[in-house]
């Protein structure tokens, strides 16, 4: 620092000018005064000269002195000042003395200790949240009251990327200027409601196929809303499943009304005498013991299905002879394909139809569903086939058994749905409607599911339809 500029330098420059005028003024009004009145006014004269001297040196050394007690402590707090400015809050003044400015040190050392533990205090906090906010799998979007993204975690970040990358359709002018902003569209609505002073939104957001529940809350700074944060989390899955289980209740709630109507009336009109003869009487009691059959089925099948999504399918693994299998129910549905007026044909395209892991009486299961299927929906006089191969996959083999039918075909607009429970493609082309209970494809895919294994269909309307059922010969994990 240049000295002239300091404090101390200005101090001492006063001084000197000061006693310089008081010299100076003395020596007007003195210098005359003793050439007149003494005889040695020479000596005096250099006494005089002498004591300016010293006097100008001692304000010297006042000077230096006060550099070095002063100045010199106060730019080492410059110093440490400025490098706390630049962030390096390690910053401490070493200062050896008992005065003010050895109190000025302290105190600043104090300060700069606190700024330490303080700013490292924010920075743990802020790693904290970051972390949190990392290991979140909502995504959390925060927005200031211009729209901008201020902060954003990763699931946030990849929601916000998605949702700009959408084409959205613009309506207006107006619109396509508020795009201009860095909130999705999907949040625009929500975002204005929050910066209206709404208080706390929440929503259902739409999005494609998917659905993501939004909560967006105001972020405040004195009263005043200065942002908003939004949380988002894909609950897709969670409203398929809702809807799906509100479909259930209704679907068991209409199959087990309609046998329990009939058992009710055909009961009541026992009670109330309407059958005229013992063959009246049997036919309704027939139809009772019928309806009472249907439920119980589907109730089985109920409990079944329960089981299986449970994770108590209580599937033996073992070595399967599949065809043995196939030649068994092949016979056992050969006599009700001649009550059906159907042709049943077997056919075995590979020699070695074994399967390592298998549950035999599954496997019947999901023949004795198919074909079951397959004879309600073929018309007289039409056939069936189950044709069994060993094809190779890609990583492994697969035993491929293949059920075809002649019959009415499938809608491709029901093709997707055929395997969800009670779903029924046409109940008017069903050879013996009371028979179903629309449950038998569900099992059938839960039981193949259970064996790793894949199902699919292809039908064509007035052609036929052909369920292709791969199991895996030896499943590895």
């Amino acid at each position: 620092m240049n000295l002239w500029r300091s404090l101390v330098g200005k101090l001492w420059i006063t001084i000197i000018c000061l006693v310089a005028c008081v010299l100076i003024t003395l020596g007007l009004f003195l210098l005359p005064y003793i050439d007149t009145n003494f005889a040695n006014s020479g000596d005096i004269k250099r006494l005089f000269t002498y004591t300016s001297l010293v006097g100008f040196s001692m304000t010297t050394f006042f000077g230096l002195f006060l550099l070095t007690r002063i100045t010199q402590p106060m730019q080492k707090l410059i110093r440490a000042a400025d490098a706390i400015r630049k962030g390096e809050y390690g910053t401490r003044v070493s200062v050896e003395a008992s005065d003010e400015i050895g109190e000025l040190a302290n105190t600043f050392n104090h300060m700069a200790a606190e700024l330490e533990d303080n700013i490292r205090s924010l920075n743990q906090e802020k790693e904290h949240l970051s972390s949190v906010l990392r290991s979140m799998s909502d995504g959390v979007i925060t927005f200031d009251n211009s729209g901008k993204v201020i902060l954003t975690n990763p699931p946030g970040h990849r929601i916000s990327e998605l949702w700009r990358s959408i084409d959205w359709d613009y309506e207006s002018a107006d619109n396509q200027r508020e795009r201009t902003l860095e909130v999705p569209q999907p949040l625009d609505e929500l975002f204005n409601m929050t910066l209206s002073g709404s208080g706390d939104c929440s929503t259902l957001v739409h999005v494609k196929k998917d659905v993501w529940s939004v909560i967006m809350t105001p972020l405040y700074s004195d009263n005043d809303i200065r942002g908003a944060v939004a949380v988002m989390r894909d609950v897709t899955e969670e409203v398929r499943l809702e809807k799906m289980r509100t479909d259930f209740v209704a679907n068991v709630s209409h199959e087990i009304r309609t046998p329990l109507s009939m058992m009710q009336g055909y009961s009541e009109a026992l009670l109330d005498g309407m059958a005229t003869s013992p063959e009246e009487s049997r036919e309704l009691i027939q139809v009772i013991h019928d309806e009472s059959l249907r439920m119980g089925r589907i109730v089985k099948d109920l409990l079944v299905l329960a089981r299986m999504e449970a994770g108590h399918a209580d599937i033996a693994m073992s070595i399967v002879d599949v065809d043995e299998l196939l030649e068994r129910i092949y016979r056992k549905f050969l006599v009700r394909s001649k009550d059906y007026n159907l042709n049943l044909y077997y056919e075995k395209l590979s020699d070695d139809l074994d399967i390592q892991t298998g549950d035999e009486d599954k496997l019947e299961q999901v023949m004795t569903n198919l074909l079951d299927n397959a004879f309600r929906h073929t018309p007289t006089s039409k056939s069936v086939y189950i044709v069994a191969e060993r094809v190779q996959g890609e990583h492994t083999s697969y035993l491929q058994i293949q059920v075809k039918d002649e019959g009415v075909g499938i809608p491709k607009e029901d093709i997707p749905f055929i395997f969800e429970r009670f779903y029924k493609a046409d109940k008017a082309r069903v050879r013996g409607e009371s028979a179903g209970t629309g449950l038998g494809l569900s099992i059938v895919m839960s039981i193949v599911e259970a064996h790793h294994g894949s199902i699919k269909v292809t039908s064509e309307l007035g052609e036929g339809t052909n369920f292709i059922v791969r199991i895996p010969v030896e499943y590895r994990k």
